[in-house]
Protein backbone atom coordinates (compact mmCIF):
# COMPACT_ATOMS: atom_id res chain seq x y z
CA UNK A 1 0.00 0.00 0.00
CA UNK A 2 1.20 3.63 -1.01
CA UNK A 3 0.54 6.18 1.88
CA UNK A 4 -0.78 8.79 0.37
CA UNK A 5 0.70 11.87 0.96
CA UNK A 6 -2.37 14.17 -0.79
CA UNK A 7 -4.77 13.49 1.47
CA UNK A 8 -2.03 14.76 4.93
CA UNK A 9 -1.75 17.60 2.89
CA UNK A 10 -3.05 18.69 -0.50
CA UNK A 11 -1.41 21.68 -0.67
CA UNK A 12 2.19 19.15 -0.58
CA UNK A 13 4.06 20.16 -3.76
CA UNK A 14 7.63 18.05 -2.70
CA UNK A 15 8.12 15.36 -1.33
CA UNK A 16 10.47 12.46 -0.57
CA UNK A 17 9.73 8.32 -1.47
CA UNK A 18 11.47 5.40 -1.90
CA UNK A 19 10.94 3.21 -5.37
CA UNK A 20 9.58 0.09 -4.40
CA UNK A 21 9.36 -1.06 -8.22
CA UNK A 22 9.88 -0.01 -11.75
CA UNK A 23 8.66 -1.65 -14.89
CA UNK A 24 8.38 -0.79 -19.05
CA UNK A 25 4.81 -0.81 -19.71
CA UNK A 26 3.13 -0.13 -22.80
CA UNK A 27 2.17 4.04 -21.29
CA UNK A 28 6.12 4.42 -19.92
CA UNK A 29 8.02 3.29 -16.63
CA UNK A 30 5.97 2.48 -14.24
CA UNK A 31 7.12 3.70 -10.28
CA UNK A 32 5.38 2.48 -6.97
CA UNK A 33 7.11 4.54 -4.14
CA UNK A 34 6.41 4.06 -0.67
CA UNK A 35 4.76 7.62 0.16
CA UNK A 36 3.56 9.88 -2.30
CA UNK A 37 1.71 13.35 -3.19
CA UNK A 38 1.06 12.66 -6.40
CA UNK A 39 -2.92 12.22 -6.94
CA UNK A 40 -4.01 9.05 -9.23
CA UNK A 41 -6.83 9.52 -11.71
CA UNK A 42 -10.26 8.72 -10.00
CA UNK A 43 -13.76 10.17 -8.72
CA UNK A 44 -13.76 12.56 -11.88
CA UNK A 45 -10.44 13.82 -10.85
CA UNK A 46 -7.85 13.48 -13.77
CA UNK A 47 -3.78 12.30 -12.27
CA UNK A 48 -1.25 14.78 -11.24
CA UNK A 49 1.79 15.54 -13.35
CA UNK A 50 5.09 16.66 -12.42
CA UNK A 51 8.88 14.70 -12.07
CA UNK A 52 10.42 12.43 -10.19
CA UNK A 53 14.12 12.87 -10.07
CA UNK A 54 13.33 15.02 -13.04
CA UNK A 55 11.88 11.98 -14.89
CA UNK A 56 8.60 13.67 -16.18
CA UNK A 57 5.43 11.89 -14.29
CA UNK A 58 2.84 11.79 -17.01
CA UNK A 59 -0.06 9.90 -15.48
CA UNK A 60 -0.28 8.62 -12.31
CA UNK A 61 -3.20 5.34 -11.31
CA UNK A 62 -3.85 3.45 -8.62
CA UNK A 63 -4.05 -0.15 -8.28
CA UNK A 64 -5.00 -2.55 -5.79
CA UNK A 65 -3.71 -0.16 -2.89
CA UNK A 66 -0.37 0.71 -4.92
CA UNK A 67 -0.11 4.25 -7.17
CA UNK A 68 2.08 3.99 -9.89
CA UNK A 69 3.39 6.83 -11.39
CA UNK A 70 3.98 6.91 -15.24
CA UNK A 71 7.40 8.60 -16.50
CA UNK A 72 9.13 8.78 -19.88
CA UNK A 73 12.39 6.76 -18.20
CA UNK A 74 13.18 4.57 -15.31
CA UNK A 75 13.98 5.04 -11.62
CA UNK A 76 16.60 3.21 -10.03
CA UNK A 77 14.76 0.87 -7.03
CA UNK A 78 15.32 1.38 -3.47
CA UNK A 79 16.60 5.00 -4.46
CA UNK A 80 15.17 8.05 -2.37
CA UNK A 81 13.60 10.50 -4.90
CA UNK A 82 12.49 14.27 -5.13
CA UNK A 83 9.22 14.32 -6.12
CA UNK A 84 7.85 17.63 -7.60
CA UNK A 85 4.25 18.17 -8.22
CA UNK A 86 2.93 20.39 -11.16
CA UNK A 87 1.20 23.09 -8.77
CA UNK A 88 -1.07 24.89 -11.65
CA UNK A 89 -2.38 21.84 -12.84
CA UNK A 90 -3.05 20.57 -8.90
CA UNK A 91 -4.58 23.62 -8.15
CA UNK A 92 -6.94 23.93 -10.86
CA UNK A 93 -8.16 20.78 -10.18
CA UNK A 94 -8.41 21.30 -6.47
CA UNK A 95 -10.35 24.61 -7.09
CA UNK A 96 -13.05 22.91 -10.07
CA UNK A 97 -13.44 19.98 -7.68
CA UNK A 98 -14.46 21.99 -4.39
CA UNK A 99 -16.88 24.61 -6.58
CA UNK A 100 -18.65 21.31 -8.31
CA UNK A 101 -19.17 19.87 -4.47
CA UNK A 102 -20.83 23.04 -3.57
CA UNK A 103 -22.73 23.23 -6.18
CA UNK A 104 -24.13 20.11 -6.86
CA UNK A 105 -24.53 20.10 -2.56
CA UNK A 106 -26.83 23.45 -3.28
CA UNK A 107 -28.59 21.79 -6.11
CA UNK A 108 -29.11 18.58 -4.95
CA UNK A 109 -30.32 19.93 -1.47
CA UNK A 110 -32.73 22.61 -3.02
CA UNK A 111 -33.99 20.74 -5.85
CA UNK A 112 -34.00 16.80 -4.34
CA UNK A 113 -31.75 15.49 -6.90
CA UNK A 114 -28.79 12.78 -7.47
CA UNK A 115 -25.43 14.33 -8.81
CA UNK A 116 -25.12 11.27 -11.16
CA UNK A 117 -21.86 11.87 -13.08
CA UNK A 118 -18.85 14.62 -12.70
CA UNK A 119 -16.00 14.88 -14.79
CA UNK A 120 -13.13 17.60 -15.12
CA UNK A 121 -12.43 18.36 -18.72
CA UNK A 122 -9.99 20.29 -20.15
CA UNK A 123 -11.39 23.62 -20.38
CA UNK A 124 -14.92 22.96 -18.53
CA UNK A 125 -16.38 20.81 -15.70
CA UNK A 126 -19.53 18.22 -16.66
CA UNK A 127 -21.86 17.44 -14.08
CA UNK A 128 -25.08 15.33 -14.35
CA UNK A 129 -28.43 15.69 -12.29
CA UNK A 130 -31.34 13.19 -12.56
CA UNK A 131 -33.55 15.94 -12.60
CA UNK A 132 -34.69 18.61 -14.93
CA UNK A 133 -33.88 22.20 -14.42
CA UNK A 134 -35.12 25.63 -15.87
CA UNK A 135 -32.08 28.23 -16.80
CA UNK A 136 -34.06 30.11 -13.26
CA UNK A 137 -33.27 26.99 -11.43
CA UNK A 138 -29.83 27.00 -12.63
CA UNK A 139 -28.98 30.80 -12.20
CA UNK A 140 -30.15 30.81 -8.59
CA UNK A 141 -28.00 27.69 -7.22
CA UNK A 142 -24.81 29.49 -9.14
CA UNK A 143 -25.58 33.10 -6.82
CA UNK A 144 -26.26 30.59 -4.06
CA UNK A 145 -22.86 29.48 -4.67
CA UNK A 146 -21.07 32.22 -5.37
CA UNK A 147 -22.47 33.44 -2.18
CA UNK A 148 -20.81 29.99 -0.22
CA UNK A 149 -17.58 30.80 -1.75
CA UNK A 150 -17.13 34.36 -0.92
CA UNK A 151 -18.26 33.76 2.82
CA UNK A 152 -15.08 31.66 2.98
CA UNK A 153 -16.15 28.21 4.53
CA UNK A 154 -13.15 25.83 5.74
CA UNK A 155 -13.20 22.38 4.86
CA UNK A 156 -14.04 19.50 6.42
CA UNK A 157 -12.08 16.10 5.97
CA UNK A 158 -12.66 12.85 8.04
CA UNK A 159 -12.86 8.83 7.36
CA UNK A 160 -15.82 8.17 10.37
CA UNK A 161 -16.05 4.92 11.63
CA UNK A 162 -18.71 2.63 10.39
CA UNK A 163 -21.34 3.12 13.26
CA UNK A 164 -20.68 7.15 12.83
CA UNK A 165 -20.61 6.35 8.97
CA UNK A 166 -24.15 4.54 9.40
CA UNK A 167 -25.72 7.67 10.97
CA UNK A 168 -24.10 10.40 8.70
CA UNK A 169 -26.02 11.65 5.28
CA UNK A 170 -23.81 12.02 3.05
CA UNK A 171 -24.40 12.15 -0.97
CA UNK A 172 -22.41 9.19 -2.98
CA UNK A 173 -22.93 8.55 -6.87
CA UNK A 174 -22.08 4.13 -5.66
CA UNK A 175 -22.71 1.45 -2.59
CA UNK A 176 -18.82 2.17 -0.69
CA UNK A 177 -17.42 -0.33 1.11
CA UNK A 178 -14.15 -0.06 3.58
CA UNK A 179 -12.59 3.32 4.98
CA UNK A 180 -15.03 5.29 3.43
CA UNK A 181 -13.58 9.63 3.70
CA UNK A 182 -15.86 11.95 4.20
CA UNK A 183 -15.60 16.12 2.35
CA UNK A 184 -18.00 18.37 4.04
CA UNK A 185 -18.19 21.81 3.22
CA UNK A 186 -20.93 22.92 5.92
CA UNK A 187 -23.78 24.17 5.12
CA UNK A 188 -23.84 23.03 1.71
CA UNK A 189 -22.68 19.59 1.14
CA UNK A 190 -21.29 16.58 2.55
CA UNK A 191 -20.07 13.71 0.19
CA UNK A 192 -17.87 10.67 -0.31
CA UNK A 193 -14.61 11.80 -2.04
CA UNK A 194 -11.46 10.57 -2.71
CA UNK A 195 -10.42 13.25 -4.67
CA UNK A 196 -8.31 17.06 -3.29
CA UNK A 197 -9.97 20.20 -2.11
CA UNK A 198 -8.53 23.92 -1.23
CA UNK A 199 -8.59 24.46 2.31
CA UNK A 200 -11.75 27.03 2.40
CA UNK A 201 -14.50 27.88 -0.06
CA UNK A 202 -13.08 31.01 -0.83
CA UNK A 203 -9.97 29.69 -2.17
CA UNK A 204 -12.71 28.50 -5.53
CA UNK A 205 -12.80 32.24 -6.40
CA UNK A 206 -15.79 31.96 -8.04
CA UNK A 207 -18.29 29.36 -10.03
CA UNK A 208 -19.53 30.41 -13.34
CA UNK A 209 -22.75 27.71 -14.58
CA UNK A 210 -22.09 27.91 -18.12
CA UNK A 211 -24.79 25.74 -20.05
CA UNK A 212 -27.64 23.15 -18.65
CA UNK A 213 -28.71 20.43 -21.25
CA UNK A 214 -30.95 17.99 -21.32
CA UNK A 215 -29.24 14.82 -20.62
CA UNK A 216 -31.56 11.21 -20.09
CA UNK A 217 -33.67 11.66 -17.72
CA UNK A 218 -31.80 15.28 -16.22
CA UNK A 219 -29.87 18.00 -16.97
CA UNK A 220 -25.66 18.32 -17.75
CA UNK A 221 -24.50 21.06 -16.42
CA UNK A 222 -21.29 22.61 -17.94
CA UNK A 223 -19.62 24.95 -15.22
CA UNK A 224 -16.13 26.64 -14.57
CA UNK A 225 -14.19 27.87 -11.64
CA UNK A 226 -11.80 29.58 -10.09
CA UNK A 227 -9.19 30.65 -13.15
CA UNK A 228 -10.97 28.50 -15.42
CA UNK A 229 -14.02 30.67 -14.68
CA UNK A 230 -12.02 33.90 -14.97
CA UNK A 231 -10.74 32.84 -18.06
CA UNK A 232 -14.20 32.05 -19.63
CA UNK A 233 -15.13 35.58 -18.70
CA UNK A 234 -12.55 37.33 -19.77
CA UNK A 235 -12.63 35.39 -23.33
CA UNK A 236 -16.53 36.79 -23.45
CA UNK A 237 -15.78 39.82 -22.63
CA UNK A 238 -13.39 40.40 -25.44
CA UNK A 239 -15.74 38.43 -28.17
CA UNK A 240 -18.17 41.04 -27.16
CA UNK A 241 -16.02 44.45 -27.24
CA UNK A 242 -15.08 42.58 -31.02
CA UNK A 243 -18.58 42.85 -31.62
CA UNK A 244 -19.22 46.10 -29.60
CA UNK A 245 -16.78 47.95 -32.32
CA UNK A 246 -18.07 46.08 -35.42
CA UNK A 247 -21.12 46.96 -34.72
CA UNK A 248 -20.50 50.59 -33.35
CA UNK A 249 -22.63 49.52 -29.97
CA UNK A 250 -21.84 49.76 -26.54
CA UNK A 251 -20.54 46.81 -24.95
CA UNK A 252 -24.07 46.24 -23.05
CA UNK A 253 -26.13 46.77 -26.17
CA UNK A 254 -24.73 44.43 -29.06
CA UNK A 255 -27.54 41.98 -28.20
CA UNK A 256 -29.71 44.73 -29.86
CA UNK A 257 -27.89 45.65 -32.42
CA UNK A 258 -27.27 42.32 -33.29
CA UNK A 259 -31.16 42.24 -34.01
CA UNK A 260 -31.10 44.62 -35.52
CA UNK A 261 -28.62 43.69 -38.24
CA UNK A 262 -30.45 40.56 -38.38
CA UNK A 263 -33.76 42.17 -39.14
CA UNK A 264 -31.72 44.14 -41.98
CA UNK A 265 -30.31 41.16 -43.32
CA UNK A 266 -33.61 39.59 -43.40
CA UNK A 267 -34.78 42.25 -45.76
CA UNK A 268 -31.90 42.71 -47.89
CA UNK A 269 -31.92 38.57 -48.80
CA UNK A 270 -35.70 39.21 -49.45
CA UNK A 271 -35.13 41.85 -52.20
CA UNK A 272 -31.96 39.67 -53.25
CA UNK A 273 -34.21 36.89 -54.01
CA UNK A 274 -36.98 39.13 -55.76
CA UNK A 275 -34.27 40.41 -57.99
CA UNK A 276 -32.42 36.62 -58.77
CA UNK A 277 -36.02 35.79 -59.74
CA UNK A 278 -36.40 37.77 -62.73
CA UNK A 279 -33.09 37.71 -63.64
CA UNK A 280 -33.40 34.06 -63.55
CA UNK A 281 -36.98 34.75 -65.69
CA UNK A 282 -35.34 36.85 -67.85
CA UNK A 283 -32.44 34.11 -68.64
CA UNK A 284 -35.01 31.81 -68.88
CA UNK A 285 -37.04 33.47 -71.36
CA UNK A 286 -34.05 34.36 -73.63
CA UNK A 287 -32.96 30.64 -74.13
CA UNK A 288 -36.72 29.85 -74.66
CA UNK A 289 -36.43 26.82 -77.11
CA UNK A 290 -32.13 26.43 -77.12
CA UNK A 291 -31.96 22.74 -76.38
CA UNK A 292 -29.23 21.61 -74.48
CA UNK A 293 -28.26 24.73 -72.44
CA UNK A 294 -24.88 25.17 -70.26
CA UNK A 295 -24.55 28.08 -67.85
CA UNK A 296 -21.42 29.02 -66.10
CA UNK A 297 -21.82 31.54 -64.07
CA UNK A 298 -19.96 33.30 -61.09
CA UNK A 299 -20.79 32.47 -57.15
CA UNK A 300 -24.12 32.09 -56.19
CA UNK A 301 -25.64 29.96 -52.98
CA UNK A 302 -27.19 26.89 -53.60
CA UNK A 303 -30.64 27.40 -53.26
CA UNK A 304 -29.92 30.15 -56.41
CA UNK A 305 -27.99 27.75 -58.37
CA UNK A 306 -31.18 25.13 -58.00
CA UNK A 307 -33.42 27.71 -58.40
CA UNK A 308 -31.58 28.94 -61.67
CA UNK A 309 -31.56 25.61 -63.64
CA UNK A 310 -34.97 24.70 -62.39
CA UNK A 311 -36.49 27.80 -64.52
CA UNK A 312 -34.49 27.41 -67.53
CA UNK A 313 -34.97 23.82 -67.77
CA UNK A 314 -38.67 24.40 -68.11
CA UNK A 315 -37.90 26.69 -71.27
CA UNK A 316 -35.30 25.39 -72.88
CA UNK A 317 -36.47 22.19 -73.94
CA UNK A 318 -33.44 20.01 -73.40
CA UNK A 319 -30.70 19.54 -70.59
CA UNK A 320 -29.87 22.32 -68.37
CA UNK A 321 -26.50 22.44 -67.00
CA UNK A 322 -25.29 25.37 -64.72
CA UNK A 323 -22.26 25.52 -62.69
CA UNK A 324 -21.95 28.12 -60.21
CA UNK A 325 -17.96 29.41 -59.00
CA UNK A 326 -14.96 30.84 -60.06
CA UNK A 327 -11.88 28.85 -61.91
CA UNK A 328 -10.81 25.90 -59.71
CA UNK A 329 -13.82 25.63 -57.93
CA UNK A 330 -17.40 25.33 -59.18
CA UNK A 331 -20.92 24.00 -57.68
CA UNK A 332 -23.52 22.83 -60.46
CA UNK A 333 -26.79 21.54 -60.90
CA UNK A 334 -28.32 19.74 -63.53
CA UNK A 335 -31.58 18.74 -65.00
CA UNK A 336 -33.57 17.20 -67.40
CA UNK A 337 -37.22 16.12 -67.59
CA UNK A 338 -37.67 12.30 -68.31
CA UNK A 339 -34.21 11.62 -68.81
CA UNK A 340 -31.51 9.65 -66.93
CA UNK A 341 -28.27 11.97 -65.99
CA UNK A 342 -27.10 9.00 -63.77
CA UNK A 343 -24.26 7.97 -66.51
CA UNK A 344 -23.71 11.17 -67.77
CA UNK A 345 -22.80 12.70 -64.30
CA UNK A 346 -20.93 9.67 -63.29
CA UNK A 347 -18.42 10.71 -67.04
CA UNK A 348 -18.49 14.50 -65.52
CA UNK A 349 -17.52 13.85 -62.34
CA UNK A 350 -14.36 11.57 -63.54
CA UNK A 351 -13.01 13.95 -66.32
CA UNK A 352 -13.42 17.13 -64.19
CA UNK A 353 -12.42 15.90 -60.93
CA UNK A 354 -16.06 16.11 -59.50
CA UNK A 355 -18.59 14.60 -57.19
CA UNK A 356 -21.82 14.51 -56.81
CA UNK A 357 -25.06 12.59 -57.45
CA UNK A 358 -28.62 12.56 -57.67
CA UNK A 359 -32.24 11.35 -59.13
CA UNK A 360 -32.01 10.52 -62.54
CA UNK A 361 -33.49 13.78 -63.95
CA UNK A 362 -31.93 15.64 -61.32
CA UNK A 363 -28.13 15.77 -59.95
CA UNK A 364 -25.77 18.53 -58.23
CA UNK A 365 -22.50 18.57 -57.13
CA UNK A 366 -19.12 20.08 -57.33
CA UNK A 367 -15.93 19.69 -59.17
CA UNK A 368 -12.11 20.88 -59.37
CA UNK A 369 -11.79 22.70 -62.82
CA UNK A 370 -11.53 25.49 -64.56
CA UNK A 371 -14.35 27.51 -66.47
CA UNK A 372 -12.99 26.40 -70.06
CA UNK A 373 -12.42 22.56 -68.98
CA UNK A 374 -15.89 22.61 -68.03
CA UNK A 375 -17.01 24.12 -71.94
CA UNK A 376 -14.77 21.89 -73.44
CA UNK A 377 -16.43 18.92 -71.81
CA UNK A 378 -19.75 19.91 -72.76
CA UNK A 379 -18.59 20.28 -76.31
CA UNK A 380 -17.45 16.65 -76.25
CA UNK A 381 -20.07 14.79 -74.24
Amino acid sequence: MTEKLFYQDGFLTEFQGTVLECAEEKDGWAVVLDRTAFYPEGGGQPADHGTLDGRVVHDVRENCGKVLHFCDGPVEVGKTVVGRIDWDRRFDFMQQHSGEHIVSGILCGKFGCDNVGFHIGHELVTIDFNTALSTEDVSFVEKLANRYIWEDHPIQVEFPSPAALEKLEYRSKKALSGQVRIVSWPGADCCACCGTHVKSSGQVGMVKLISCQKFREGVRIEMAAGSRALQWVNQIAGQNAKVSQLLSAKPGETAPAVERLQKEAYLLKGRVSQLEERDFAGKAAQLAGKGDVLLVEGPMGGDSLRKLCGAVKETCGGRCAVFAGEDGAYQYAIALDGGDLRGFVKELNASLNGRGGGKPAFVQGSVRASGDEIRKFFQCG
